[in-house]
């Protein structure tokens, strides 16, 4: 009996740990079989290694939080074939920096998913948490709306993973090199990016967050990288880190940024917010003084108007119990009233009004007033 109740709980444990990890796996499969007139020509090949799906950045899908990958070629019946890679991400924050990473500069937007943008025949795009790089053979006046098709056919992000990460808004606008905003969360992405500052001052064990962008000055090509943090508090102490790094010489620890261009830096918020290139400092304080961070403040509790929350409702409320309380007086006293009227009339002074029960106790002041005064 002994043994076969550890026997049970060790099954319950295998049971319930295969369960939970199927319930984190994938279950719906990345690719269609056919859309938009497009038919699945190959085996669709899939799998779980970043390896397989880019051998040379797997370090970098892994910390955009890559799930699995699928690849297939798809022919049309005029023989015009097309290739499609697709890559499954955690959420859609780890599809949109993905994005940022592959797309170049060069790259013409379109209207494809949630982002996308092309070069020749070559479209890529993200919509929801799947990222997708398409390559046609031949490119035709419907291949945009092809890709549109196929990506209203693509799994959609579970419950909670659609939301945009919103460091990349406060990039701005004036200077901006088109396509060159690159989203990070790891450091291996951003020492492959080239940053102005080592991974190891950012330090994203912290939960930092990181978003670089080029910009034309009167010197040549800028670099501008925003590091948001969890806190301020927290940005505080990397900035004094930072700028501790940059006044040390390069053979005092490896802590030192790498490079020797201009570097300026200043803290808005919990964003710490860098500048380096061939900048003058009129041009750096400039660049520096458009980012600044805005709190928003949302309440956990519903603040739209209801009927409970309406105040008109609610003198409505008080005007209509007022009616009723003065119709249920009303009532009570006609039935009271009532009532009375009509035992008087079925037992006359055998209930109300009985003479011979009523006592009433009189003074007779008025003729003791008539008396003499001797007889008072």
């Amino acid at each position: 009996m002994k043994y076969s109740r550890y026997i049970v709980t060790a099954i319950s444990v295998l049971v319930l740990a295969s369960v939970a990890t199927a319930a984190t796996q994938p279950t719906h499969p990345l690719l269609p079989k056919q859309f938009s007139g497009w038919e699945l020509q190959s085996t669709l090949k899939t799998s779980k290694d970043p390896a397989i799906a880019d051998p040379v950045n797997a370090t970098t899908l892994k910390e955009y939080g890559f799930l699995d990958f699928a690849s297939a070629t798809y022919g049309r019946d005029d023989g015009r074939k097309l290739t499609i890679r697709a890559a499954r991400f955690q959420d859609t924050s780890g599809a949109y920096g993905a994005f940022t990473f592959y797309k170049q500069p060069d790259m013409l937007n379109e209207k494809i998913g949630d982002q996308a943008s092309s070069l020749n025949n070559r479209v890529l795009f993200y919509s929801g948490n799947v990222l997708v790089d398409a390559v046609f053979e031949k490119l035709s006046a419907m291949s945009a709306a092809e890709l549109r098709e196929l990506a209203s056919q693509l799994p959609q992000s579970p419950g909670g993973s659609g939301k945009l990460p919103g460091l990349p808004a406060y990039l701005p606008k004036p200077s901006y090199i088109k396509n060159t905003a690159k989203y990070v969360v790891g450091p291996r992405t951003l020492d492959d990016l080239g940053a102005p500052i080592p991974s190891s001052l950012v330090d994203f064990a912290t939960g930092a967050e990181v978003v670089l962008g080029n910009y034309n000055s009167s010197g040549g090509e800028a670099t501008l990288m925003l590091i948001n943090y969890p806190t301020p508090q927290i940005a505080a102490e990397h900035l004094r880190k930072i700028d501790a790094a940059r006044q040390q010489s390069p053979q005092q620890g490896e802590a030192a940024p790498a490079d020797s261009t201009p570097i300026f830096d200043k803290r808005s918020g919990p964003i710490v917010v860098i500048a380096a290139g061939p900048l003058s400092e009129t041009d750096a304080k400039s660049l520096l003084a458009s980012v600044n961070y805005d709190a928003d403040v949302t309440w956990n509790e519903n603040t739209h108007l209801t009927k409970k929350d309406n105040l008109a409702n609610l003198l409505v409320n008080i005007i209509i119990l007022c009616f009723i309380l003065i119709g249920f007086a009303l009532v009570a006293g006609v039935a009271f009233g009532g009532l009375r009227i009509l035992v008087k009339r079925l037992f006359p002074d055998r209930v109300f009004d009985r003479p011979d029960e009523m006592e009433f106790i009189s003074l007779h002041l008025s003729e003791r007033l008539n008396e003499p005064p001797a007889q008072r």
